[in-house]
């Protein structure tokens, strides 16, 4: 087998697993969000301090600490992901999923456009398109459903400006995850602390939720490093391509298992994204082979001093 699809199988198979985190969820919809989410911190910690004792990397997780700068950076990435995570959490308590997949098929138009903002990378015509189009999708579901569909710009926002900010970060996915998850540590220690003493704590009531509570670590950490795996095996327009089975399943979660309305303004609505993410993938594919082409052709030419 060779590298390049051993990356688009990690990338499917961590795809499948955000995809589908909506059905683990679900299944603690009786637990507050907000403690779900402090287990989630918690045992994300565990899982990563000992994947990176296995790696013999621990020491790296270390000198993030010794930056003031890194810590600032770290800590705002912290509050951005912490931020999607909860949001995504009670999304699915309250059978919004349908609009979070909507948010996770956005975020890579939004992140276009804060690059161009940020950055000032030049925005194709074809990106363009695609930003408008998802424009109008947005403001289609605000006026055929009454309100703005606010958890879906949560997540892409949210996820976005993590994106952003990972750029100015040198350090690897699981280490500056790890650096995150501490950073937030102490407060989901205090969110628990604050739900076991009253006695509504969810973790010592029974094995079920207990062991459903701890996998947590592995359900954020493992996709996270077979993601990393496929970053460095195969191009970023494979990579964007293939994302897009996250959102496909938990739109498909939404619909079939969860039984979440599809409204008349939901047809209309989904199929303008999924056109604009058609012509922005296109666009990327197109800009990727350009690269690559520019790239083979280095060597030779110029050679003439």
């Amino acid at each position: 087998m060779t590298e390049p699809m051993r990356g688009v199988i990690a990338m499917v198979v961590a795809c499948t697993i955000w995809g589908m985190s909506g059905v683990y969820y679900k299944l603690l919809a009786h637990i507050p969000p907000v403690e779900v989410l402090a287990h989630r911190t918690i045992w994300s910690c565990v899982f990563f301090a000992l994947v990176l004792v296995w790696q013999g990397r621990l020491r790296l997780l270390l000198d993030v600490f010794k930056s003031p700068r890194v810590m600032l950076v770290a800590g705002f990435a912290a509050l951005m992901i912490s931020t999607n995570w909860l949001v995504f959490i009670t999304s699915i308590q309250i059978g919004k999923a349908m609009e979070a997949s909507l948010g996770y098929y956005i975020f890579p138009l939004f992140s276009v456009v804060l690059g161009a903002v940020v950055y000032r990378e030049r925005m194709s015509a074809a990106q363009a398109a695609a930003v408008a189009l998802a424009l109008i999708a947005v403001v289609i579901l605000t006026i055929g459903l009454g309100v703005a569909p606010w958890i879906s710009l949560i997540l892409a926002g949210t996820f976005g400006l993590y994106g952003l900010i990972k750029k100015s970060m040198v350090q690897g996915p699981v280490v500056s995850v790890s650096a995150e998850v501490l950073i937030l540590a102490p407060l989901a220690l205090g969110v628990l602390w604050y739900a076991h003493p009253g006695g509504t704590g969810a973790f010592g009531d029974g094995w079920q939720d207990a062991a459903l509570l701890a996998f947590s670590g592995v359900l954020t950490g493992f996709p996270l490093i077979l993601f990393s795996m496929a970053a460095r095996r195969v191009s970023m327009a494979t990579l964007g391509l293939v994302q897009y089975l996250n959102p496909s399943l938990q739109f498909a979660v939404a619909t079939f298992l969860f039984l979440e309305p599809f409204t008349r303004w939901h047809m209309i609505a989904f199929p303008i994204i999924w056109t604009a993410l058609v012509i922005y993938t296109a666009a990327g594919w197109r800009q990727d082979r350009a690269a690559r082409r520019a790239a083979k052709s280095a060597p030779t030419s110029g050679t003439d001093v």
